[in-house]
């Protein structure tokens, strides 16, 4: 089978390569799936370049998420069928086949695409993680930057669902009006001079108790700027890859707590994760959710696909695409 891989961290558009190897076997409670859509998440490329939580071995095959089709079961599964169609988490996606504990997956109804269900589980299932952790209740104002990728605008729902005002920031003022075309309000861009004029427009003055900080570097001094004093400052990405910069000044005087959000070391019970896993499945079907891949790549043009993930401006996710 082919797969994308790679023998050392590094710039994911230089050290990705591809090779063929045998395609490996479903142990006990495992299913070997063969993949149809794989997204590449932010959190994907800062593994292969070495910069995330966690360093797989090397050499180390790149993917956390997919969309396929169960090709053969392990000893003990009996949930699931040969010929299903799956998603959900796992490990070493970007291939032909991948395995998967059977556990992290789960049936895609037929009237789920498949761009919308191989990125079924991370973005949107972090993003009902981070709204149970925000401790926020119905009325309240809370921003994001980097509003219209996909965690803006599953906040902007889901957050709406609770009666939670969402604020988005974006970078263009291009992008107000795309948000705007999609149906997302509340939008401002930062490039132009005064953009925190309009921010107060919408809040009518309102405080803004929560921001959650996607781009790192001045991202978060741009959010800063939004934010009632006492407010917390939730780190959830770095797009850009710059340190986040912060004030002393807004810790010190004006009481703001700046801390962080990884959804592997979230304090969301297992139980609730189940709950919300099975809220994403029936929001899928139903229509509601539904997410969007720009362009998808095959396996032996995972790098190009990887810069391809870094140009801003894009409406939906690249992804890699089985054969």
């Amino acid at each position: 089978m082919k797969r994308a891989v790679y023998s050392e961290f590094g710039t994911p558009e230089t050290v990705l390569k591809s090779d063929t190897v045998e395609t490996p076997k479903p142990g006990p409670g495992q299913v070997l799936v063969k993949m149809v859509l794989s997204p590449i998440h932010n959190h994907d490329l800062w593994t292969v370049s070495g910069n995330y939580g966690v360093r797989p071995a090397l050499p180390a095959v790149g993917g956390t998420e997919a969309v396929g089709v169960v090709e053969a079961l392990g000893e003990g599964v009996t949930h699931l069928s040969v010929g299903q169609r799956v998603a959900g988490s796992a490990e070493q996606t970007w291939a032909e086949y991948y395995i998967a504990d059977a556990r992290r997956l789960v049936p895609v109804p037929a009237s789920v695409d498949n761009e919308t269900a191989c990125q079924l589980v991370a973005m949107p299932l972090s993003t009902k993680m981070l709204i149970d952790v925000l401790n926020v209740k119905e009325g309240d104002w809370i921003a994001i930057n980097a509003a219209n990728g996909a965690v803006g605008k599953l906040l902007t729902q889901y957050g709406a669902e609770k009666g939670i005002n969402v604020l988005g920031l974006v970078r263009r003022e291009a992008a107000v009006a795309e948000m705007a075309a999609l149906g997302y309000a509340n939008i401002v861009a930062t490039e132009s001079d005064g953009w925190q004029d309009k921010v107060a427009a919408i809040t009518k003055g309102a405080p803004i108790v929560r921001g959650v900080e996607s781009l790192g570097g001045e991202g978060a001094t741009q959010l800063l700027s939004i934010l009632a004093n006492g407010a917390e400052l939730i780190s959830f990405g770095a797009m850009t890859g710059k340190p986040l910069q912060i004030s002393s000044g807004d810790l010190i005087f004006r009481n703001i707590t700046a801390k962080g959000f990884w959804g592997a070391k979230s304090p969301v019970k297992p139980e609730r994760i189940g709950e919300l896993l099975g809220e994403l499945v029936r929001d899928a079907a139903s229509g509601k959710l539904k997410l969007s891949i720009e362009k998808a790549y095959p396996i032996d043009q995972a790098a190009e696909a990887a810069r391809a993930s870094g140009e801003p401006g894009r409406s939906g996710k690249i992804a890699i695409r089985g054969a």
